[in-house]
């Protein structure tokens, strides 16, 4: 299908872009902005920020919406969260957001290493505040026993199109990871993202703003899928612009602290703005 007018993207540049880049590789330092494919990777350059995407570029699973290469995973890099926060220190950034490849081969997933990273974080840069976007992780009490100011979890789609869209994952474990977040601490706030267009329908929307909330999530991104190639799973319907405003409301009204919904959302996209 052809995109509509409103999915056309403006691209951003100035000398800030080719300092996050330069930045990037000095330091070895991946972003889930470039790896998935973001259509708002310009506009997050040229603003000095990024979501930095640890353990790796080779992701255990191989969900048939995303963009990340699936395949053997990269050895864990001890020093890796060491340089995480040596950027978020040269950058200043007041927030950040922290996600990871599925790390299947792990005993742990890698939640121990997230936690690393956060505590380098805080060392390095005490004013910042930490989100971080985690994978299905079975255990993440070391993660919330750092204190993040949001720990975020993606639904990703309705329950219907689980086996489609995210064969090795599961609806009830997501909102398990969701349950888990305010059991552990209550105090950190917890998030999840949606992306429509996939076949879902209206009511199945609904279902899962209220089966969120149940789980205890603060905050909800809801965004536009868009296929990253002919090979993944295809766009049944590009959602106009009104019918995200009237998700946004319905959010709201059910009770979510914070809404993004709009065609370009994404989960990091703008995350701060949750918390202001």
């Amino acid at each position: 299908m052809k995109k509509p007018d409103w999915l056309k993207i403006p691209y951003y540049y100035n000398e800030s872009s080719n300092k996050m880049k330069d930045l990037l590789v000095e330091l070895g330092l991946n972003t889930v902005c470039v790896e998935a494919n973001c259509p708002n990777c310009s506009e997050c350059f040229s603003n000095s920020t990024a979501t930095f995407m640890i353990m790796g570029t080779n992701c255990t699973r191989s969900c048939s919406f995303c963009n990340v290469r699936s395949g053997e995973p990269n050895a864990i890099d001890i020093n890796e969260p060491e340089r995480v926060a040596k950027a978020v220190r040269r950058l200043s950034l007041r927030y950040v957001v922290i996600t990871s490849v599925t790390r299947d081969d792990l005993p742990d997933g890698g939640a121990e290493h997230f936690a690393d990273v956060i505590r380098e974080v805080k060392a390095a840069s005490p004013q910042t505040r930490i989100e971080v976007l985690i994978p299905d992780l079975q255990d993440i009490t070391v993660i919330a026993d750092e204190s993040p100011a949001v720990i975020s979890h993606n639904i990703e789609t309705v329950k219907s199109l689980y086996n489609d869209v995210r064969p090795q994952a599961s609806y009830e474990h997501s909102l398990n990871v969701i349950k888990s977040i305010k059991h552990i601490n209550p105090l950190i706030r917890a998030k999840s993202g949606l992306m429509l267009g996939m076949g879902e329908t209206f009511d199945e929307v609904l279902e899962v703003f209220d089966d969120l909330l149940e789980a205890g999530c603060d905050i909800l991104t809801i965004g536009q899928y868009l296929a990253p190639s002919k090979q993944h799973y295809p766009v049944i319907e590009y959602i106009h612009p009104h019918k995200f405003d009237k998700y946004h409301e319905i959010a709201k009204q059910k009770g979510f602290a914070f809404v993004a919904a709009a065609p370009l959302v994404r989960s990091s996209y703008n995350a701060e703005k949750a918390l202001i």
